[in-house]
């Protein structure tokens, strides 16, 4: 097929592309944000799942062997407030029957003895908050709160311990007292003992959820 003469003016000029449309000669131009350029890969955020600019972080659990000894913590500071109370009412209870006696001189006893089971009872009262406490952050605690749990379960082992020792000691003592009485006896102090070793294992595997990074 002829166009005519390229000299000629007056010759058949060859078709031009339309105005705004790509020719079949010009490459055409990827629309921008296409399929022709990358994606933006996901960040990854430290201490968790790769996710995009806003996501949450991830959220450690607490292990299990924590989580038991916050639930001893809390049993056991509940059980001393319980005793606390038990110390108070109880003191009050014995000084009211002696005063009622008419004696001047249980009347003095009545007066030292509701003050020492108020004395007590505070006292035990106080020392429930460091285990109920201790429980309490552990949910969002650092280091210092797992020291705090270690340190407490420590002692209740050592207290233990030593009720062991005294009951062993005292049914050594006593030729006529029979096996199941020593038995009996030492049953709070060996539920003691493993509700304080519990708390101090559990506690001691469970570095890293009190190290983890918190945001």
């Amino acid at each position: 097929m002829s166009f005519g003469d390229p000299h000629n003016p007056y010759g058949q000029q060859p078709p031009q592309a339309p105005q705004g449309q790509p020719g079949y000669g010009y490459p055409q131009q990827a629309p921008q944000g296409g399929y022709a350029y990358p994606q933006q890969a996901p960040q990854a955020y430290p201490g968790g799942p790769v996710g995009y600019p806003g996501a949450p972080a991830y959220e450690m659990q607490m292990p299990g062997g924590a989580k038991a000894a916050r639930v001893i913590l809390f049993i056991i500071g509940g059980l001393q407030v319980l005793t606390g109370l038990l110390f108070i009412v109880g003191g009050a209870v014995f000084a009211a029957v002696l005063s009622d006696s008419g004696y001047s001189s249980s009347t003095e006893d009545a007066g030292a003895v509701g003050t020492l089971g108020v004395v007590v009872g505070l006292l035990c009262i106080g020392l429930a908050l460091w285990p109920i406490l201790t429980a309490a952050k552990m949910a969002k605690g650092r280091g210092g709160v797992r020291v705090s749990g270690i340190l407490y379960g420590s002692l209740q082992v050592l207290f233990a311990a030593v009720g062991l020792v005294g009951n062993m000691i005292a049914l050594s003592a006593d030729d006529h007292a029979p096996a199941a009485f020593g038995v009996v006896a030492a049953l709070p102090s060996l539920v003691s003992l493993a509700l304080g070793i519990t708390v101090i294992v559990g506690l001691a595997k469970a570095g890293d959820y009190f190290r983890r990074p918190q945001y």
